[in-house]
């Protein structure tokens, strides 16, 4: 049976509610590894999660009036879900993303017509990050900025979405996780994820996974050094623990996953790759993280000829 969208708004309503994975055979026994799927989201990712709130809230608001464009910075999968859900609601879409970001993600935003400028990529993701604040600035009434590094409701989606649904599949098995693993890009998931889990567990420990400044691992920031932004939508008093991890790591995970049949990103990888060392260390056995996009995406990058 077809099922026809009754309006562009549909394919918002497609966002979440994506498979609890179990990845426990990779774990030592006696250990749950468990890992949302995101890649099934209608976009790819799990940023379609906090786009489609953010995108939909500034509609109802009346931000967009007027042809504004809506404006922010991405290293590549929220661009993508700007991208396409502006095509979709009808929202013209600017996009400040740095050049190194993978060729498929790039050419990904522009086709579903939004306008993609290009930075430096040496000068590191925070200079895009700057530039969309400069065009903000600059062109009030051209553009509204959507700045998902500060906006409340990307925290809110994983809040009321991501983070409310792991704890419904684990409350089907008797518990809750007792360790959470995620990365750093904007802090909305690591802290409206770690916020639903705690309440859930007030000992749930949680796990920022830190990757190493150079050559790092793409959609996650390391923060530590002086002139560092931190997203202010990151709540850090949640985190219990800073694992490092290497793009080698990251990627020998993205390996491993492949090999079950699993085609993640680099961010992934590194999820995966803390959450199993977490799971050899004993000391938890509910472990829950995400896969965050797909491996598809990073195809160009030549991550998949090692």
């Amino acid at each position: 049976m077809i099922t026809r969208a009754k309006s562009p708004r549909a394919l918002l309503d497609a966002v979440g509610n994506t498979p609890l994975v179990d990845l426990s055979f990779l774990a030592p026994a006696g250990v749950t590894l468990s890992a949302k799927l995101e890649s099934v989201n209608p976009n790819g990712s799990l940023k379609d999660r906090p786009v489609a709130r953010m995108i939909t809230r500034a509609l109802e608001d009346g931000r967009l009036d007027g042809g504004r464009r809506l404006l922010d910075s991405s290293s590549g999968n929220a661009g993508i879900a700007y991208a396409a859900f502006g095509a979709a609601l009808g929202v013209p879409v600017t996009l400040v993303v740095p050049g190194n970001a993978s060729r498929e993600r790039i050419e990904r935003m522009r086709a579903h017509g939004a306008e993609v400028i290009l930075t430096d990529p040496l000068e590191g993701y925070d200079f895009a990050i700057e530039k969309a604040r400069e065009l903000a600035a600059s062109h009030p009434e051209r553009y509204w900025y959507c700045n998902q590094y500060e906006n409340p409701d990307n925290a809110r989606a994983h809040y009321e979405g991501t983070g409310r649904e792991i704890v419904e599949a684990f409350a089907t098995h008797g518990g809750a996780p007792d360790a959470f693993v995620c990365g750093i890009g904007t802090g909305g998931s690591l802290t409206g994820i770690g916020h639903r889990l705690r309440e859930a567990n007030p000992r749930v420990h949680v796990v920022a996974v830190i990757p190493e400044r150079f050559p790092g691992v793409e959609g996650l920031k390391p923060l530590g050094a002086p002139g560092d932004l931190v997203p202010r939508v990151l709540d850090a008093a949640l985190i219990d623990e800073r694992a490092g991890v290497t793009i080698e790591e990251a990627l020998a995970a993205c390996a491993l996953l492949a090999r079950a049949g699993i085609f993640a990103g680099p961010s992934s990888g590194a999820y995966v790759h803390t959450a199993l060392a977490l799971a050899r260390s004993g000391r938890y056995r509910r472990i829950v993280t995400l896969l965050c996009d797909t491996g598809e995406r990073y195809v160009s990058t030549g991550m998949w000829e090692r």
